[in-house]
Formats: C-alpha cells, sequence, structure tokens
C-alpha cells in the first residue's frame, strides 16, 4: 500500500512543482508591487525598496485624491453592485422558469441563451455605440449599467439553471399544499435553496464587471464616469509626463484589492458553487 502511494504521489509531481512555481511566481510579482507602491519612483528604478524614509503612505493618498482614483473607484462600486442586482433580479427567476416549467419555447430560449455567450461583446459595440449616439445616451451611467446587466444576463441563467434543475420537486409540492403561489415559492422557498450557486455566480460577475474595460471606454469617455479599468489605464499614460511610477502602483493596490480580498474569504464558495451544480440533489 506504501508503494502504491508512493508511485501515485510520484506521477503527481510534475504538478505539484508546476503548482508551486506557478504561486512562487504569482506571490513575488504581488509582492513587488506592493513593495513599490510604499517606495519611491527613484528606489524602483534603483530596485532598491524602503531605502529612503520608507514607506511611504502618502503615495496612496496622492493616488486617491490627486489620481482620481476614488472617483474611478466609486464608479465602479456603483457599476458593479448595480448591475448585480440588475442580473439577479432578471437572471435567477428566469432560470428557474426555465429549469422547472415546460412550454411551447423553452427550448429555443434556453438555446438562445446559450447561444448569445458565444458571441464577442466586442462584436456588438459598434452597433451599440451608433444606436446610443442616436439616441444621445452615451456617457450616462445608467445606460452602462444596463449594458452590463444585458451581457451578463445570458451566463448567469445558464450557470443558474443547472442549480435550479437538481432541486427536489417536493419542496415546490409541498409549498403547492400550503397554498403558497409559483411567484412566492421562487423567492421564499427555492431561492434560498440555490444559495451556493448565486454567490458564485455573483462573484463571477462582480469580477467581470469590476474588471470590464473596453466597454467602459467606448461609453463612458469623461473623466468622472471612468471606471477603474479605463481610469487605471489612463494614470499610465500620463506617467510618461509625471512619472509617478509609485502613485500608479498605489492605484493598482488599491484597484486590485477588492478582488483579492473577495476571493480570499469566498474561494471556498467559489468551489463549493462551481462543483455543486454538477451534484444531482
Amino acid at each position: 500500500m506504501k508503494k502504491k502511494s508512493y508511485k501515485k504521489h510520484l506521477r503527481k509531481l510534475p504538478g505539484y512543482l508546476a503548482l508551486i512555481l506557478w504561486c512562487v511566481f504569482t506571490f513575488t510579482v504581488i509582492g513587488w508591487i506592493v513593495a513599490a507602491s510604499f517606495s519611491n519612483s527613484r528606489d524602483i528604478f534603483a530596485g532598491e525598496m524602503f531605502a529612503e524614509n520608507a514607506p511611504h503612505f502618502d503615495n496612496y493618498v496622492k493616488a486617491w485624491v490627486s489620481g482620481n482614483v476614488s472617483v474611478y473607484f466609486m464608479n465602479s462600486v456603483l457599476y458593479t453592485f448595480s448591475s448585480i442586482f440588475g442580473v439577479l433580479v432578471i437572471g435567477a427567476p428566469c432560470a428557474y422558469a426555465l429549469s422547472r416549467f415546460r412550454f411551447k419555447g423553452n427550448k429555443i430560449i434556453q438555446n438562445m441563451f446559450i447561444s448569445t455567450m458565444g458571441i464577442p461583446s466586442i462584436m456588438i459595440i459598434l452597433p451599440l455605440f451608433a444606436l446610443f449616439t442616436s439616441l444621445q445616451l452615451t456617457n450616462s451611467r445608467w445606460m452602462l449599467i444596463i449594458l452590463y446587466i444585458c451581457i451578463n444576463v445570458p451566463f448567469t441563467v445558464f450557470f443558474l439553471m443547472a442549480f435550479f434543475k437538481n432541486l427536489s420537486t417536493t419542496f415546490e409540492e409541498a409549498a403547492a399544499i400550503d397554498g403558497c403561489g409559483p411567484i412566492k415559492t421562487f423567492w421564499v422557498i427555492m431561492m434560498p435553496l440555490a444559495q451556493p450557486g448565486i454567490i458564485t455566480v455573483t462573484i463571477f460577475n462582480f469580477i467581470t464587471i469590476w474588471n470590464e474595460y473596453f466597454m467602459s471606454m467606448i461609453f463612458a469617455s469623461r473623466t468622472e464616469l471612468r471606471p477603474v479599468a479605463v481610469g487605471l489605464f489612463t494614470m499610465v499614460q500620463s506617467m510618461r509626463y509625471t512619472g509617478d511610477w509609485a502613485g500608479m502602483f498605489a492605484a493598482v493596490v488599491i484597484v486590485f484589492l477588492p478582488t483579492f480580498i473577495l476571493y480570499i474569504f469566498l474561494s471556498e464558495k467559489i468551489i463549493a458553487g462551481v462543483t455543486g451544480g454538477a451534484i444531482k440533489g
């Protein structure tokens, strides 16, 4: 038994080595960026972190105030949480209806949602921009939120359908006996039961919308409307003239921190949600 266990782990050794190298590389890069954010530009180019009067916490103050990171950050908070709420309000009932009820056109609607997931968003940017320009709806926070909702609904519906399909019908039967209608059954009983899937798809949507760049660059060109991805790119471009690389790395840390914290504390729920849809309930 020991020989078999030894051989089993020996076969996995290349995978373990690759994983260790990836972890070392990732933490080295992240650590270097964090160290650079507390240094100054001269020390960064000299490769001497914390060499003189470090750490420089004022880098974060400058990035937050002078670099407009506060504006970009609050815009992203508004876009992300508003869009996630809208996606769940539309996507969760839709996924429940498609997975639990049989009606004409059910399969067609499901196939339409799946097909839209295969269309790159970049292909619809120009038609949408021409449409919104003609309607004078560009440079609007709410229009950008509506776009984020529409683009992320298909994936949310597809993801949640697997969870609702695997829930036992006895919950709905018991609710019907007690006089609970389909709508109330969904919000009071079925929605809480699908919590692992809802948490997981919320995390995926958060990461997608928080890091979205191209669409926000097209539809939110004004500085006061830009999210963190576009704002960070603007700061990188301005480094050619200001040379405040330490401030830029501080902005990178501020932008990266919410996603990092979210993953650290909810990584187990992500794994449980991804695997839970494949388990028959």
